[in-house]
């Protein structure tokens, strides 16, 4: 599999400690600004739907601004069970343009298929 990036935004464009949707494709994708780290996670919160890109981020973990869920935008995990995640999409920066890939480098439903066949086994 290849990495496609997809140029979503300039340096600067995501404050520091905020997020920003951008649709990649067929998705849309938060990416936060965590201290100068760029990190990418699915923007729709699994439990509502929310836009988790709006949410509050505090120590590398955003809080959906519905219902406070937890993220950490690290690893996709959520923060209340860390067998559970949402979709984690590599960034980088290349000169001022942020980029993204559209495949997840972590996909919450192959992670979520492997947890159930390790408790049926």
């Amino acid at each position: 599999m290849s990495d496609d990036f997809i140029t979503v935004a300039q340096v600067g464009d995501i404050p520091q400690g905020k997020g920003k949707s951008f649709e990649v494709g067929d998705r849309i994708i938060a990416i936060f600004n965590d201290g100068g780290n760029y990190r990418a996670i699915d923007d729709m919160c699994p439990h509502m739907g929310a836009s988790l890109a709006t949410g509050v981020l505090s120590q590398s973990e955003v809080a959906c601004p519905w219902h406070g869920w937890r993220f950490d935008i690290r690893d996709g995990t959520w923060c209340d069970n860390r067998s559970l995640r949402t979709d984690v999409f590599k960034v980088r920066v290349q000169g001022d343009d942020i980029q993204v890939t559209a495949t997840p480098v972590v996909d919450a439903k192959d992670q979520l298929d492997a947890n159930r066949e390790s408790e049926n086994s």
